[in-house]
């Protein structure tokens, strides 16, 4: 018997996760706020992708406190990662022996959830997905929606992990157990320094490269002065090689990355703390200079703070 799967945070990432296990003929409960909440309720969760929409009717909940929770339920964190803090303490408080999933960009989610839960699984999350009306998600790659590897948290594979890997390629993903996920989740984060940028100025500016490649230099610098290994050059490309295959969704290409859509929603935060942040604070424990992640950091705090749009800014002001 498959677990029953919470999807705390049904956007872009989660909404898609929770519709495909939905689809798969699994359990699954989400968890999301206001319109989008609403939106759910009264007529299920449209999953938009090149290959046509879906509607889902899955049960609903406005909070983590507002779920009947069960004995094996899995919680699949999928908020941004500036949220976790509040949900996990929400979730502690209702739900302390739920096993935690963190399916979120960012390496520091798990080590959060880990000081309040026995039982955390670790997954790399390479989705492109995207979330803008209520009720609405849209995932632009098929026929396989996104790679999902899982491990145990810090590191190692166990029974948890094969089942939420089992489930999820049931739902059409790319997954399989890892026992190093958290190797390949760093490599990602080297991938996410660039979505400052993107919020910021958008990839399209002519000096965008050069801020994110100077950003990346800086992280690798970092990881490496601290120990850290990161899997990225080929590993990474032979896992997303033939996979993660981005087409039109009703003739429309995806807009931006995930920062690009927090600020496109004004949704007045964005995670550039959990991604450039993270750079940042190794730079300052292990004396290496990081100029590029800190101005990032600070333009794209600003920028969500004041509600401008994306892409409002030229990469050359950096």
């Amino acid at each position: 018997m498959s677990a029953r799967y919470v999807v705390v945070g049904a956007g872009a990432v989660g909404g898609t996760i929770g519709a495909r296990l939905h689809g798969a003929g699994r359990e699954v409960v989400l968890v999301a706020r206001g319109a989008h909440r609403d939106a759910i309720r009264a007529h299920g969760l449209r999953l938009d992708t090149p290959e046509g929409s879906t509607v889902h009717r899955v049960p609903v909940a406005g909070s983590v406190t507002e779920v009947s929770w069960c004995p094996g339920d899995v919680a699949v964190l999928a908020v941004k990662s500036q949220d976790t803090a509040a949900v996990l303490a929400e979730l502690a408080a209702v739900a302390p022996g739920v096993t935690v999933a963190c399916a979120q960009n960012g390496v520091a989610n798990e080590r959060a959830a880990a000081e309040l839960f026995d039982r955390v699984q670790a997954v790399l999350v390479i989705l492109p997905a995207e979330h803008y009306a209520p009720g609405v998600v849209i995932a632009s790659s098929a026929p396989v929606p996104g790679v999902l590897d899982v491990g145990a948290y810090p590191c190692g594979v166990d029974a948890t992990s094969t089942a939420i890997a089992a489930d999820l390629t049931a739902a059409g993903f790319a997954s399989r157990t890892d026992p190093a996920v958290l190797d390949a989740k760093y490599g990602k984060l080297l991938t996410n320094l660039g979505n400052a940028v993107d919020a910021i100025s958008g990839f399209a500016d002519p000096d965008a490269g050069r801020v994110v490649r100077a950003a990346t230099a800086e992280g690798r610098a970092c990881l490496a002065a601290a120990g850290i290994t990161a899997r990225t050059g080929d590993d990474d490309r032979v896992r997303r090689e033939g996979i993660i295959t981005e087409r039109p969704v009703a003739g429309h290409r995806r807009r931006g990355s995930s920062s690009w859509q927090s600020l496109s929603r004004g949704s007045g935060s964005i995670e550039a703390r959990h991604l450039n942040g993270e750079i940042v604070a190794l730079g300052a424990v292990h004396g290496v200079p990081t100029p590029v992640n800190a101005e990032l950091l600070r333009v794209a705090e600003e920028m969500a703070a004041a509600g401008e749009p994306p892409a409002s800014r030229r990469a050359a002001e950096l």
